[in-house]
């Protein structure tokens, strides 16, 4: 869950008093049970434990040695993860400069590879042709701010733009009411359900070339 959401807006609890600065935890893999610091910014808070635990359940096969894409990074909680169970390396989109700063800085207390890019989300696709771009991603982590409908736009770059492997992963997070379309070439391998959101995890299938 991440930063841009309006529902988790404000940095003030209903007494009043100042929240108190956040945690993150690392659940599985190199890096599990290692806690890191949430910034303390209006909406900012990791997609909760069950869900991330769920995911990469899903995910054990798939990970070692993939190269992990997390859009509308916010604290990094999906990417991270990622990380210390084996993906090689990871590139983090987040418009927030503050945000983009404590993630970095998260990855350098855990010593983690990762790429972090202070930028929107949609522009990042767009720049595909850019000379420093990454190979094709092996699996793409996305959660964008819910009721703005910017999921399904955002699934066809990400297929119509090369940004996938040809069996990548896509796990995409939306409020839970909406209809997603997505790309003929994605098939629905899982689904889970928290609060107010829905997580859906599609394998891309596209036959290789002659």
């Amino acid at each position: 869950m991440k930063s841009h959401r309006s529902r988790h807006a404000g940095s003030r609890r209903a007494s009043g008093k100042p929240r108190q600065p956040g945690r993150l935890r690392i659940i599985g893999g190199a890096y599990r049970r290692r806690l890191l610091p949430v910034l303390d910014h209006p909406g900012l808070r990791p997609t909760p434990d069950r869900v991330r635990e769920t995911l990469y359940n899903w995910l054990t096969d798939a990970l070692y040695g993939a190269r992990v894409l997390d859009l509308y990074a916010g604290t990094g909680a999906l990417g991270l993860e990622a990380l210390s169970r084996g993906a090689r390396e990871a590139w983090f989109v987040e418009r927030e400069p503050r945000v983009a700063q404590a993630l970095r800085d998260n990855l350098a207390i855990l010593g983690a590879k990762g790429q972090v890019i202070a930028a929107d989300a949609a522009h990042f696709l767009e720049n595909r042709e850019s000379p420093d771009r990454p190979p094709p991603f092996d699996l793409v982590l996305l959660d964008p701010p819910f009721h703005q409908g910017l999921a399904a736009d955002v699934c066809r770059t990400l297929e119509g733009r090369d940004w996938l492997a040809q069996d990548a992963w896509i796990y995409v997070e939306t409020e839970r009411e909406l209809d997603l379309c997505v790309p003929a070439t994605w098939r629905l391998h899982r689904e889970v359900s928290a609060g107010d959101s829905r997580g859906l995890l599609f394998h891309r299938q596209v036959a290789a070339s002659s």
